[in-house]
């Protein structure tokens, strides 16, 4: 595969990297309670827990590709882009935009 060298293209090609609609839906959980944890952590101060805001990202993100989508995950290679993406994944599937995203990017249901 090419080097990406901007997130335009970047988008398109983390949404194939997430065909399946288990993986996704792992990583909307993951990123849901990463964001959960973070409230909580500003709210009561609790700084010491930050580390658990990491884990709960990405625990379940890493494991559902490689038990789901049998592929590496795009944080290893773009980390930044790929957290950024995280969020955009949460918030298109939030809007209902999720459908309109996977086309454009030439995703095929896989189930």
């Amino acid at each position: 595969m090419r080097e990406i060298t901007n997130y335009t293209d970047f988008w398109p090609y983390y949404l194939r990297e997430h065909s399946r609609p288990a993986t996704r839906g792992w990583h909307y959980l993951g990123t849901a309670l990463a964001l959960l944890t973070l409230f909580f952590i500003v709210f009561t101060g609790k700084w010491l827990y930050l580390p658990l805001a990491f884990v709960c990202g990405y625990f379940f993100a890493w494991v559902s590709h490689g038990a789901i989508e049998k592929n590496k995950p795009a944080t290893f290679t773009y980390p930044l882009w790929s957290l950024m993406s995280d969020f955009k994944m949460l918030f298109c599937f939030l809007t209902g935009r999720m459908g309109t995203e996977l086309e454009k990017a030439g995703v095929v249901n896989k189930g």
